[in-house]
């Protein structure tokens, strides 16, 4: 009898444990780092502003910035599991899924109820700031939550949308959020690295597209690259990437970021050779080879999550001076 209990318990332990693995896994814990250099360049703008810092309050917008990404991530995980595109997009390692919950759909409950506490302790935190500062930080949060809930099974059904709702979600919301909650009011720097960022998180998952675009097509979405086909998208990646170098430049040279600032243009060379690498392969193949279109996406990764980092320092350092 006591080998039989065992015997039960261990099968439950194995697989509590490899639901939380799967659960990691829809997390997609590798990329909340643009999560972290996007609160960070906040922060940056914040004390470049001589604002007396709250810890306090950065690390209740950390965590809400965090939940916030967490809930986007695992919901997409999730409703792509069940509208049964998840079975049908190529994986790699910036696109496509995690793919946990097709290796292991009984962890789908879990990875439900990380969405709702996730949602929930993103409202909190936004409760608390509202309550700290009034609503003037409200229409943040309601476009925050609307992209967090509308994203996968609307936003992805309009171009505009889906173009602009991740570059909002970070660069608007995060950036200027976190500068906002440190300073208690709006300021043009801010807004200035917010777009910066916009750009660039847009142009991330307007990439990341590429691969999935006959699975998307299936399930009935309609984000940029379905409509108007890889060469326009990649006209509007190269419009984005430069507006994204425009205000850095124009931002330094008018002195509302630091003229170290404009060293933050380097990693957004990633993003040229990532734009030049599909075109490339555009040109010489019927289909984009695995390999380049690995590649690319793996620049794109570090121009968008680079890009806000070393502006960050930029920014932090100049106030040493």
């Amino acid at each position: 009898m006591v080998k039989i209990n065992s015997t039960v318990q261990a099968k439950q332990f194995k697989g509590q444990s490899s639901n939380f693995a799967t659960l990691l896994k829809t997390m997609r814990l590798p990329f909340l780092t643009l999560t972290l250099f996007c609160v960070l360049l906040g922060l940056s703008t914040a004390i470049y502003s001589d604002a007396v810092i709250s810890w306090f309050d950065f690390s209740i917008c950390l965590v809400g910035a965090f939940s916030a990404h967490i809930a986007v991530n695992t919901l997409n995980e999730y409703q792509d599991f069940h509208s049964g595109l998840d079975f049908k997009t190529i994986k790699t390692p910036f696109s496509g899924g995690s793919g946990g919950l097709i290796e292991n759909s009984m962890a789908a409950p879990l990875v439900l109820k990380t969405v709702l506490i996730s949602i929930a302790v993103t409202m909190l935190c936004g409760c608390y700031f509202i309550y700290q500062f009034g609503t003037t930080i409200l229409p943040l949060g309601v476009i925050g939550i609307t992209i967090i809930i509308t994203y996968t099974r609307y936003i992805n059904k309009s171009p505009l949308l889906c173009l602009f709702a991740p570059g909002i979600g970070f660069g608007a919301l995060m950036v200027v959020g976190t500068d906002f909650v440190l300073t208690g009011h709006f300021s043009v720097t801010a807004m200035s690295a917010g777009a910066v960022c916009l750009f660039l998180v847009s142009n991330l998952l307007l990439l990341n597209q590429i691969p999935d675009v006959d699975a998307d097509k299936s399930v009935g979405r309609k984000h940029i690259v379905i409509t108007y086909g890889i060469n326009n998208s990649l006209v509007v990646y190269t419009v984005f990437l430069i507006c994204s170098a425009a205000v850095v430049i124009l931002a330094s040279f008018h002195n509302v970021l630091p003229k170290l600032s404009y060293f933050a243009l380097i990693p957004m060379l990633a993003g040229v050779e990532s734009v030049r690498e599909l075109k490339n392969a555009c040109n010489k193949h019927q289909t984009i080879p695995t390999s380049a279109m690995q590649k690319s996406l793996g620049l794109n990764v570090i121009a968008a999550n680079f890009t806000p980092l070393l502006l960050a320092i930029c920014i932090l350092t100049s106030t040493l001076n």
